[in-house]
């Protein structure tokens, strides 16, 4: 039996790349600030970026404490990433406004 493929957020990749370019770390420098740099190379962040690899939820985690925001705003394809980064206290986000439209 084969696994169903999880739905992934679109954005994903984007904000773990605006998070590493707002801290101004290089794709190394991001693997010494989430503790990972002794287990992985730099392709590591690269797919995370480019969407061909999927963080682990540990991983997430790991980006909102170095982001100072919280993990919904890395997943939810609805909310924006604050505009500075990291922060004092965590952020929650900036949630899209949907318009809604009256039906006639």
């Amino acid at each position: 039996m084969g696994r169903a493929s999880r739905e992934t957020p679109k954005r994903l990749g984007a904000k773990l790349l605006k998070i590493r370019t707002a801290l101004g770390l290089s794709q190394d420098g991001m693997l010494r600030r989430l503790g990972l740099a002794g287990e992985y190379g730099r392709h590591y962040i690269s797919g995370f970026e480019t969407g061909e690899r999927e963080p682990s939820l540990p991983v997430l985690l790991k980006y909102s404490e170095v982001a100072r925001v919280w993990i919904n705003a890395l997943v939810d394809d609805e909310v924006y990433l604050p505009h500075q980064m990291p922060n004092t206290e965590i952020h929650e986000a900036i949630k899209l406004k949907r318009r809604r439209y009256r039906k006639q």
